[in-house]
């Protein structure tokens, strides 16, 4: 049995610390936010972001980032995307140096436009990094019902000590190789369930959410290959399957707040109501602005880049996908 840390007590965090307290690790997990650790340790459960589910006894909740880093032996981040750099640097002092980091947030930074891998090699170019990702809400986690998910790394037997880590009879982990499609494939997928949301909102049905779901991912291929992934990858469980799950259900924070956005609430207004950090929003300014720097033509990401940032409403949206140049659906240059 290992010593974890987990950084961040989100819905997430908290849902894998549980299944690997479950699994008879030790783990301590530590937030930001002292009133949510006081919460959390009083009651023995997440009641802000995964209520109904208590603590297992191995599952310990800490005062300090360095009490919940001490002589571990995975470092587990859970951190929002675009506060990832924040507590990576803020962490890596207390991180033992044979410490393997598990990131499993999905995002793009803002500004640098990099993702969570590139900005923890920027910080620590020894850094033994492996992203987990695939088809897994939190809420479902927590409770221990059946979970796919895969683990990535450029060193292959990290990826597969990652592996034996997390592996339960109801968590099954695959391992990958390919960081870039990992998390390409992660982030991107929100962006899509943001557009799935607000079609939905929009009383499109279920034609229409297929279709964003179908050239969305097209999109997301397109990227990711220009970056550098593997589009078997993105076939894979963390992008189609995560695809999937998140475009679909109501668990998903992205589609919830797009659905709000296709209703006619103000995107803010929007992301304020869901009421936890809406990873796609962010991830849609930084994919545009990458599209843009690579040449490549994302017109579903724009048309939600444009909602978003308050350019075009969501019935103005429409249009401007239905009514594009007609095209062969294998045409590369769409």
């Amino acid at each position: 049995m290992k010593k974890i840390g987990v950084i961040g007590a989100g819905s997430w965090g908290t849902a894998l610390a549980i299944t690997l307290a479950g699994k008879g690790h030790e783990v301590k997990i530590w937030d930001l936010d002292k009133e949510h650790l006081h919460s959390l340790r009083e009651k023995r459960e997440n009641v802000r972001y995964l209520p109904g589910i208590r603590f297992p006894e191995g599952m310990q909740v800490v005062e300090t980032d360095e009490e919940a880093l001490a002589g571990v032996d995975v470092a587990l981040f859970s951190a929002p995307a675009q506060h990832f750099r924040a507590a990576f640097k803020s962490a890596l002092p207390y991180i033992p140096d044979e410490a393997v980091i598990v990131n499993v947030a999905k995002g793009i930074e803002k500004g640098s436009l990099m993702r969570m891998s590139e900005i923890a090699f920027e910080i620590d170019p020894k850094a033994r990094y492996v992203v987990l990702s695939g088809p897994s809400h939190a809420e479902e986690v927590g409770r221990l019902l059946p979970t796919t998910v895969a683990v990535g790394s450029r060193d292959r037997a990290l990826a597969e000590y990652v592996q034996d880590v997390f592996m339960t009879d109801r968590f099954r982990v695959y391992t990958s190789d390919d960081i870039v499609g990992m998390e390409l494939g992660g982030s991107l997928k929100n962006i899509i369930a943001l557009g799935a949301g607000i079609s939905d909102g929009m009383g499109f049905g279920d034609n229409a959410k297929a279709a964003l779901m179908t050239r969305g991912l097209v999109e997301i291929k397109r990227l990711g290959v220009k970056l550098g992934a593997d589009p078997e990858t993105l076939s894979g469980l963390s992008g189609v399957g995560d695809l999937i799950v998140t475009c679909t259900s109501m668990h998903s924070r992205n589609r919830r707040c797009g659905i709000m956005i296709g209703e006619g609430v103000d995107p803010k207004e929007a992301t304020r109501r869901v009421g936890m950090v809406v990873e796609g929003m962010s991830t849609t300014e930084a994919a545009y602005s990458l599209a843009q720097r690579e040449g490549v033509e994302m017109p579903i990401t724009e048309a939600i880049y444009q909602i978003i940032t308050g350019k075009i409403t969501a019935a103005e949206a429409e249009p401007l996908l239905m009514g594009r140049e007609k095209k062969h659906e294998r045409d590369e240059n769409l």
